[in-house]
């Protein structure tokens, strides 16, 4: 509030600082009932039917969204799973011709120094075997 010592003594210059008070009321007025207006809106998309019906959207996205990431899952599983027999698909793999005839063979068979086992003393099976063959090049041979 204005302090009444403060105030001019010209009629004119009051009813400007009068008409300036009221101006300013009517910009804060003005700015309240804005404010006003925004809350109530904010308050109508938090508790009104608009929020439910956006909660019952989320919800259905979220639904079709599980539906797809599953549809997704089975596609790919039935591409990892193996074909049946009637529906199997030629895999080309490339293949090596195989070394001729007239070439030398090498057989090297590596077997452990002792044919016992070293714990229970009894006799040692063979458990497989890996076989390569290897083209070396040597230089003139007659």
């Amino acid at each position: 509030m204005l302090s009444t010592a403060k105030l001019p003594d010209d009629a004119a210059l009051l009813k400007a600082l009068v008409i300036s008070r009221q101006a300013q009321l009517a910009e804060r007025d003005a700015e309240i009932e804005r404010l006003n207006l925004i809350l109530a809106k904010l308050r109508r998309m938090q508790f009104g039917r608009r929020s439910e019906q956006l909660d019952e959207t989320i919800g259905q996205l979220e639904l079709s969204l599980e539906e797809l990431e599953a549809v997704r899952a089975e596609r790919a599983e039935l591409s990892a799973a193996p074909v049946p027999a009637g529906e199997e698909k030629p895999v080309k793999r490339p293949v090596r011709k195989p070394l001729p005839d007239h070439l030398p063979r090498e057989t090297v068979e590596y077997v452990p120094a002792d044919c016992c086992c070293p714990d229970c003393g009894g006799a040692l099976k063979k458990l497989g075997e890996d076989v390569s063959k290897t083209l070396e090049y040597i230089r003139r041979s007659i």
